[in-house]
């Protein structure tokens, strides 16, 4: 399964909740500068999968190797630190501060994170440059308690960015969204594309739709199907498993 494109693989990865396997022999591999995203119904075991990978929840069996390492022993803060970063359902950002004081934090290296607001070492122009990135360029002094939903999710998303994590794991980015905000989202995830290796679990079928490359299909914690986006429409398996009649177009 090992090869030098890879830059994530998980080889019949287990997960055992008392009885209730919610990963069952996941085989499972992302390339170099991808953007993978991974669907399927709820309880499919997508979440799970992701935080197998940052480390939230050990594995019972198999083994996860990040540029052909293996991370399943490793803790949490040691795979953010090997470079994956991870996005969470619920933005968690600093709300009473800036979105400038925001991604100062984000870039900075030093653990005194605070510290850093007042002698920030980094680049000057850092914060401007991931504000822009993610559309927050006229909202820099603005208190991140004041965002819209969709802004939140942004500013967590630049936070991650900041980081410059090899790959970036994403778990439902455009849930609360409204459309306009969804369409800017796939915007700035097509830019991203090849930039960063991105792994988005995500229900909704439009946004892939936009931004999917390759799909992956989970269904009761097992892989079920994956190709591209016609593939997986055209699936018999996927289609009585999750996307109904209508394919991923009506989903």
């Amino acid at each position: 399964m090992t090869n030098s494109q890879n830059l994530l693989e998980l080889e019949n990865a287990t997960v055992a909740f008392g009885g209730f396997l919610a990963v069952s022999g996941l085989d499972f591999c992302v390339t170099k500068g991808e953007l993978r995203c991974l669907i399927g119904p709820n309880g499919a075991g997508k979440t799970t999968a992701l935080d197998l990978i940052c480390g939230k929840t050990p594995i019972s069996s198999g083994m996860i190797r990040f540029e052909g390492r293996p991370i399943d022993h490793l803790k949490e803060y040691q795979i953010s630190r090997i470079g994956i970063g991870r996005k969470f359902q619920v933005p968690s950002v600093f709300r009473e501060l800036t979105v400038r004081e925001n991604l100062r934090i984000g870039n900075s290296r030093d653990p005194g994170v605070f510290g850093n607001l007042w002698r920030f070492g980094g680049k000057t122009e850092e914060p401007e440059r991931l504000a822009e990135l993610v559309g927050l360029q006229d909202e820099l002094e603005t208190a991140a308690a004041h965002l819209s939903h969709g802004q939140t999710q942004w500013l967590e998303i630049a936070l991650i960015l900041a980081q410059d994590p090899a790959l970036i794991l994403m778990d439902e980015p455009t849930a609360g969204m409204t459309g306009q905000e969804t369409r800017k989202t796939a915007d700035l995830f097509n830019r991203l594309r090849g930039q960063h290796t991105l792994m988005v679990v995500e229900h909704d079928m439009g946004f892939v739709r936009d931004i999917a490359e390759t799909i992956s299909v989970m269904h009761q914690g097992k892989l079920l199907a994956e190709g591209t986006l016609e593939e997986i429409s055209a699936d018999e398996a996927v289609r009585e498993a999750y996307l109904g009649s209508g394919g991923i177009g009506h989903a």
